[in-house]
Parts: structure tokens; sequence; C-alpha cells
């Protein structure tokens, strides 16, 4: 969590993924569901961005030497 602007983005990622999905799922229309391929493509991105270390940080800064 020392890396706050990768953390930050994939976080945004999860959430707006997840509020996509949610939205479809719940717009009173059963002909329509979510891209779960989508979705689920977006989450790894997000947890990606999550485990990522910003550029501007050092290995030393993040505890990774």
């Amino acid at each position: 969590m020392n890396s706050w602007r990768t953390t930050g983005l994939g976080i945004c990622t999860i959430v707006a993924a997840l509020a996509g999905a949610g939205k479809v799922l719940l717009d009173g229309d059963p002909s329509t569901s979510p891209d779960w391929a989508t979705v689920i493509a977006a989450i790894t991105a997000g947890i990606g961005l999550i485990a990522a270390r910003d550029n501007g940080k050092t290995s030393e800064q993040v505890g990774a030497k």
C-alpha cells in the first residue's frame, strides 16, 4: 500500500467493473446480462494495479529489498 497511485487506480478499476455489472444486473430487463469476461478482466487488472509499484518509488521505499 506504499504505492498509493497504483493502489487507488486499482481500487477504482474494481469498483467501476462491479458497478457496471451491478447496473446491468439490476436494470429490470431480464434480457440483459453483464459481460462476465470483461468484468473478470477488469477485476484482474485492478488486482494487478494494487500489487504494482509506482514508478516514482524505489524498491527500498516499498520494502521490496
